[in-house]
C-alpha cells in the first residue's frame, strides 16, 4: 500500500509536517509495511518560503525589517538565481502579534515591501510571494510606501483614510520589470460584505465600526488607484487577500494571483509520487467550503484525480463543516474523539494524539473494504 501525506498545518498548533509525521504514526500501527511519501505543504501561510526554498535548493536571506506591528524584526526569505521566495507571515503575520494588541488599524505590511527590495537590489527579478496569514488590513500601503510610492499618508491600517493622491517618482525604475506571482489561498473580492474587511477583520482584531470604517477607505483607495494607473477591472477574485495586498499587487505592480497549493505542488514535483499512489490524505485545521476555494488540500486532491482516478483522496481537519456534497475529497473526517475546548483540541500533545488515531482507524477500515 501506497500512501502520500500531504496535510497543511494545523494552524496555531501544529506545523505542516509535525501533521504529517502524525499522519505516519497511526498509518504504520495500521499497516506498519505501508510505503508512506510525506510532502509539506502550505497554500501561501505558514512554512510557505521554507517549503518552497527547500523544494528549490534556495538560499536563505536575513534582514531587518518593519514587524506587522512596525518594530523592526528580522526578516527572512530566500532566494534561487534571480527568483525570491518570500512569505508575509514571517514580517506581518497574525502569529507575531501578541492577541491583546491585534488590530488591523494599527498594522502594517511595510517590511514586506523592505525584503521585495532588498531581493530587487540583490538582482531578483522573478518572485513567488506567500501571502496566508497575515495580521493587516491595509490594502497594501505599507508595502507600496516601502517600495517608494507615496500616498501622503502613514504605512499602517488606519492611514488608508488620509490617502489622496499616488506618487510613483521614487519608485526603483526595475521593480517594474519583476514578473510577481502570488500565492492566493481565497477569492474574496477587495470590498463588500465577502471582502477582507468584513471576512477577515474581526478575526485580525476589528470590532464592528473598524469593519465598516476599512471597508470605506479601501473603497476609495481601490478607486484612487484605477483611476491613477487607468485600470478597468475594478475587481478580482483574490484582491481581498491578506487585507487587500492581492489588490496592491495586482493593481501596482501586475502580478498573477495564483492558487498558493498550486505554486506549492508544481515546485515540489509530488505529481510523480501520485500516479501510481493508492491513497492520498491531505487536509488543514478547518476543513469547509473555503477549503474548497484554492486552498492546499483542494489543489492536491485535485491533481491526484487528474493523474490518478483510482486514488482514494481522504480529508482530515480538526474540525469539518458546511463542506459541499460534491466536494472533491472522497472522505472527510474530524480528528476530534471527545467533547473538548478549542484551546485543549489545539494543544500540540492532543492533536497529535488525535490525528494519530483517527488516522489509524482510516487505514484499518481502507485496508478491511
Amino acid at each position: 500500500m501506497k500512501i502520500i501525506v500531504a496535510v497543511d498545518s494545523f494552524k496555531g498548533s501544529l506545523t505542516s509536517l509535525e501533521v504529517g509525521r502524525a499522519v505516519e504514526i497511526g498509518i504504520k500501527k495500521a499497516v506498519p509495511d505501508a510505503e508512506i511519501k510525506i510532502y509539506p505543504m502550505t497554500d501561501g501561510g505558514e512554512g510557505f518560503c521554507k517549503i518552497l526554498t527547500d523544494g528549490l535548493g534556495g538560499k536563505i536571506q536575513m534582514i531587518k525589517v518593519a514587524g506587522a506591528l512596525g518594530n523592526r524584526v528580522g526578516g527572512v526569505f530566500s532566494e534561487v538565481g534571480n527568483l525570491a521566495i518570500i512569505e508575509v507571515a514571517t514580517v506581518a503575520g497574525l502569529a507575531q502579534v501578541p492577541k491583546n494588541l491585534r488590530n488591523p488599524m494599527r498594522t502594517t505590511t511595510f517590511g514586506v515591501g523592505e525584503m521585495i527590495l532588498q531581493a530587487v537590489k540583490d538582482g531578483c527579478r522573478e518572485f513567488i510571494i506567500g501571502i496566508g496569514g497575515s495580521a493587516t488590513n491595509d490594502c497594501g500601503l505599507g508595502m507600496l510606501t516601502a517600495l517608494g510610492f507615496n500616498f501622503g499618508a502613514g504605512i499602517f491600517g488606519r492611514n488608508l483614510a488620509h490617502v489622496k493622491k499616488i506618487d510613483t517618482e521614487k519608485v526603483p525604475p526595475e521593480l517594474f520589470d519583476c514578473k510577481f506571482k502570488i500565492a492566493c489561498d481565497v477569492k474574496n473580492p477587495l470590498t463588500g460584505e465577502n471582502g477582507c474587511s468584513a471576512v477577515y477583520g474581526p478575526q485580525k482584531g476589528a470590532d464592528e465600526k473598524s469593519v465598516e470604517q476599512m471597508d470605506g477607505w479601501m473603497k476609495n483607495f481601490a478607486e484612487l488607484t484605477c483611476q491613477t494607473f487607468n485600470i478597468e477591472n475594478k475587481s478580482v477574485e483574490g484582491d481581498g487577500a491578506a487585507g487587500g495586498l492581492g489588490f496592491a499587487f495586482r493593481t501596482f505592480l501586475k502580478a498573477e494571483l495564483v492558487p498558493g497549493g498550486d505554486l506549492v505542488l508544481d515546485a515540489l514535483k509530488i505529481s510523480d509520487a501520485l500516479k501510481d499512489a493508492d491513497i492520498l490524505i491531505t487536509g488543514e485545521g478547518c476543513i469547509d467550503n473555503q477549503t474548497l476555494q484554492g486552498k492546499a488540500p483542494a489543489s492536491v486532491a485535485k491533481l491526484a484525480k487528474s493523474v490518478n482516478p483510482k486514488i482514494k483522496v481522504i480529508a482530515i481537519g480538526g474540525g469539518v463543516k458546511n463542506i459541499s456534497a460534491d466536494s472533491i475529497f472522497d472522505a472527510t473526517f474530524s480528528i476530534l474523539r471527545e467533547p473538548v475546548t478549542v484551546e485543549m483540541a489545539m494543544q500540540p500533545i492532543i492533536a497529535t494524539k488525535n490525528i494519530s488515531a483517527t488516522t489509524e482507524q482510516i487505514i484499518k477500515l481502507i485496508s478491511i473494504c
